[in-house]
């Protein structure tokens, strides 16, 4: 049986006869405190190091598509130079979470 860490996106997803089932979206909610970044050519296509340069880990960089699910669509593709996302801060994060 599957069991996946609170910093995954398939944490809250369930296992069925030893396969992870359907994913179950873990929505990462707008905040008052969420700021509004334009994605540097340094982290282009990188969610992943714009994650570790923020939160110290490579494993939220689920994070940006979920809270910005109108913007990014592929959370490679899609994560360019130029366009303007919204970045939770840490502690909101950790809250959402549960970390």
């Amino acid at each position: 049986m599957a069991t996946y860490i609170n910093t995954s996106p398939w944490f809250a997803t369930g296992v069925k006869q030893n396969y992870l089932d359907v994913l179950k979206i873990r929505p990462v909610s707008a905040s008052a405190t969420d700021i509004l970044y334009t994605i540097d050519s340094k982290f282009a296509y990188r969610p992943d190091l714009l994650a570790y340069a923020l939160y110290g880990t490579t494993s939220l960089w689920w994070i940006f598509i979920q809270r910005n699910l109108d913007v990014l669509q592929d959370p490679v593709l899609d994560f360019v130079p130029g366009t303007k996302i919204y970045l939770p801060k840490q502690s909101e994060l950790n809250k959402a979470l549960g970390l």
